[in-house]
């Protein structure tokens, strides 16, 4: 399987979503700090929407770095992988999915952060699907699903590791019942599925580049016994929320994201966790990475590392990470952390460099 891409279609829509041209300039590669540099990063949700979201991080992060930062949002990850690739971007915020095969391809860039969610370093994608006669018991509302030693077990949704749609930060804690000005936030409901039942249906992935949107998923399918090409009528959404949009409006039958990407509509959709109901997951990922050109200064380097980190410590930066991409503090990523998603590529064939 090789992932599509038209490169220099691509990059034309980089070089114009980020308002650079191939004069564009970048560091020195010498230890000199350039004057600027850019941040980018893909469309978990609505692109115009992501583009406000971050905009006071870049406005913290070039008061703390001392340099102007800009923040661009690109059309997808592939677009995010060029514009690193071709130095459009010094920073960008990949899936690590995204990010293996922008280093694979291009070589010229390394993990430098690495998101942890309420304490962890891994993540899963979630099944989800509008349709609860798939479940092999009836749903449950406020649970979800978790990977344990004993395999994929259903929790309670504050036992979950992730964030769940009508879960919320009250004064001691996570605390059911959110709401929001639409009224009250229907709890995520959940079940158990085998993925064998969605053979012949619309799923609704993100992107071909996404881990949890399409890389695990599609190998999961593959050792259920189902062709992802073939066996089903795969959808191609571009965005996390997308998918969940797919499968609320009944667009697709089932449907894959992060979890709980439900959470981006439940502004919107309250009862999105009654509709869209969780029924597998995928097994355990690292989660996303900032990764940084290999020319920025290591001293660069280690100042946004720091800025970052102190920013997730505020209460600003907690709300606006939480609002973009559900990050909670960071870590140094390491390299082999990866090596799973390398293998899950290349278990799908996906061995060859995009372009």
């Amino acid at each position: 399987m090789k992932i599509r891409s038209l490169f220099a279609a691509l990059l034309a829509l980089v070089m114009i979503a980020t308002g650079c041209s191939s004069d564009g300039g970048g560091a020195a590669g010498d230890g000199t700090w350039p004057s600027e540099i850019t941040f980018g990063f893909v469309p978990s949700s609505e692109q115009e929407s992501l583009q406000d979201d971050i905009q006071p991080f870049m406005d913290v992060l070039s008061d703390a770095l001392g340099i102007k930062v800009n923040g661009v949002v690109t059309t997808d990850y592939t677009g995010l992988v060029i514009a690193m690739g071709t130095g459009k971007a010094d920073l960008g915020a990949f899936g690590p999915f995204g990010y293996t095969l922008a280093q694979q391809q291009f070589g010229n860039m390394e993990v430098l952060i690495q998101a942890v969610r309420y304490g962890a370093a891994t993540y899963h994608g979630q099944w989800m699907t509008n349709d609860p006669s798939l479940c092999d018991s009836a749903p449950e509302s406020a649970t979800a699903l978790e990977n344990t030693a004993k395999g994929v077990q259903q929790v309670g949704a504050l036992d979950a590791v992730a964030l769940q749609v009508g879960v919320y930060f009250g004064d001691s804690g996570k605390a059911l019942g959110e709401s929001v000005d639409a009224g009250d936030v229907s709890p995520g409901s959940s079940c158990m599925a085998d993925l064998a039942k969605i053979k012949g249906k619309r799923v609704a992935f993100t992107s071909e580049s996404s881990t949890s949107g399409y890389l695990f998923p599609a190998l999961q399918l593959i050792e259920a016994g189902i062709d992802p090409v073939n066996d089903i009528t795969p959808i191609f959404t571009g965005g996390h929320d997308a998918a969940v949009v797919a499968v609320y409006n009944g667009d697709a039958d089932v449907g894959v994201s992060y979890d709980d990407a439900r959470r981006s509509l439940r502004k919107e959709k309250t009862d999105v966790g009654d509709k869209v109901i969780v029924f597998n997951i995928t097994s355990e990922v690292p989660n996303d990475v900032v990764a940084a050109s290999t020319l920025l200064p290591t001293s660069l380097r280690t100042a946004i590392y720091d800025a970052i980190y102190a920013y997730l410590e505020t209460d600003e930066g907690e709300a606006v990470f939480d609002e973009t991409y559900g990050w909670t503090s960071i870590r140094r990523a390491v390299e082999s952390d990866f090596d799973v998603v390398r293998q899950a590529a290349e278990a799908l064939g996906i061995t060859e460099p995009l372009g």
